[in-house]
């Protein structure tokens, strides 16, 4: 709320600002009104704003259908997901060479071939995993909330209202392109990238497979080839080898050893690669909940924060 409320105060002084040359002051007045009013959108009007968003999102991409190959194995990787019902998810494939997957925050997944054919199983799964540790983490909602008050800003609109044409498509078109240029801080990036390291300890996914899931985003970004693809996912999720690195030394110390550096790249059959790590201690077995205990060890629980 502190970082919305200071936006808030810059939206307002850019429009008193008479260097700006408004020329209608009452539509400057109205965008600083709309600036305080758009701070109280609840997180209900949120996720109805983020719904709306994936229906023009979902109508600019070609979704796969349910019996193509890449949905088939998304409906894998995500059946190995448990004790997530509370987020209400719904996930499609967007037919696209670009290397990203992204969370709305009504529940939507979506992922893009060209990170499909880049990863396997566990990597997909464990990118996944992070794009959902921003959902739970509420990164999402407050990334949706600091557009939402910029945009409304912009248009003269303070409350969430489809009857004062607040969601047309030039509105929601401007809000995506807010969105994409507003990065998620370095601190949200490491949480939800630990969160993904709990999803694949709880779920019996390979515990480096966030850590092997970054260093492919690294070595692609290192392709000019490539670089175009990958130019959204790495704009939004910055230190990529810092991270790779930070989330290794985590698993390394829940006990587990990294035995093996590769991945397999696309994995459209749906085989699991060999694990590429195993605890330290042999004793290894997994509860009702979901958690999995290693050797002892405290067992990992995805929280929700408040």
């Amino acid at each position: 709320m502190k970082k919305l409320a200071l936006i808030c105060a810059a939206v307002l002084s850019l429009a008193s600002c008479s260097s700006l040359k408004i020329v209608d002051q009452n539509a400057a007045i109205n965008a600083g009104a709309a600036a305080v009013q758009a701070l109280t959108i609840s997180d209900a009007e949120i996720k109805q704003l983020c719904s709306q968003y994936m229906v023009e999102t979902d109508g600019q991409n070609t979704i796969l259908p349910a019996n193509n190959e890449y949905t088939q194995r998304l409906d894998r990787i995500m059946a190995r997901f448990k004790n997530i019902s509370n987020l209400n998810l719904n996930y499609k494939v967007y037919q696209s060479n670009t290397v990203n997957a992204f969370a709305s925050g009504d529940g939507s997944v979506r992922v893009y071939t060209g990170l499909m054919d880049a990863m396997n199983d566990d990597e997909v799964f464990a990118v996944i995993g992070h794009e959902l540790g921003h959902l739970i983490n509420k990164d999402v909602r407050d990334a949706y909330r600091t557009s939402y008050l910029i945009v409304a800003a912009r248009y003269g609109i303070g409350a969430f209202n489809q009857t004062a044409g607040a969601i047309s498509q030039g509105f929601l078109g401007d809000l995506g392109q807010e969105l994409a240029s507003n990065a998620y801080s370095r601190k949200q990036e490491t949480e939800a990238d630990e969160t993904a390291f709990q999803f694949c300890v709880q779920n019996g996914v390979d515990p480096f497979a966030m850590y092997h899931a970054l260093n492919v985003l690294v070595s692609l970004s290192g392709n000019s080839g490539s670089q175009g693809k990958l130019a959204e996912l790495l704009s939004t999720h910055p230190d990529t080898q810092k991270r790779a690195t930070h989330i290794k030394q985590i698993a390394e110390a829940a006990g587990y050893k990294l035995s093996s550096s590769g991945t397999t790249g696309g994995n459209k059959t749906g085989v699991q690669p060999k694990k590429t790590a195993t605890p330290s201690q042999s004793n290894s077995n997994s509860n009702n909940n979901g958690n999995s205990n290693s050797g002892g060890k405290k067992s990992v629980k995805v929280n929700k924060k408040g």
